[in-house]
């Protein structure tokens, strides 16, 4: 019997330049009004914004709660089965932490780490 990885599951909810400080936001403040979120995110548009929530609650990750209400009054907030991500992006957070102080030691503080580009050409030449 094959077993399947689900990492490329997980990281499908993850992944993504605004989801996981989406996370980070309902995670440490809880409940929190759409336009309360996005005073968070300044760089965020409505559109990708709704779109990302969107994902978000498709996969029971965040909860949408609308008051009907003049004006409208919509809240997010983490589903209890998202609570289960908690250690993960613990986790990770904790890697990250660690990996910035290990580039800083490597590079120094003030220095950028260039990306690494894969020059496949270049190594073919270079054998």
């Amino acid at each position: 019997m094959a077993s399947e990885c689900k990492v490329e599951t997980a990281l499908e909810i993850l992944v993504g330049k605004w989801k996981p400080i989406i996370l980070f936001h309902l995670f440490s403040k809880g409940t929190m009004r759409f336009s309360e979120l996005q005073k968070t995110l300044p760089d965020i548009t409505k559109k990708m914004l709704t779109a990302q929530l969107r994902e978000l609650e498709y996969h029971d990750i965040v909860h949408r709660k609308v008051y009907l209400q003049v004006p409208p009054k919509v809240e997010y907030s983490i589903t209890e089965y998202a609570k289960g991500m908690l250690p993960v992006l613990d986790a990770m957070n904790t890697w990250g932490t660690a990996h910035v102080q290990h580039l800083n030691e490597l590079y120094g503080e003030n220095r950028e780490v260039e990306p690494f580009v894969s020059n496949v050409d270049g190594l073919a030449e270079g054998m």
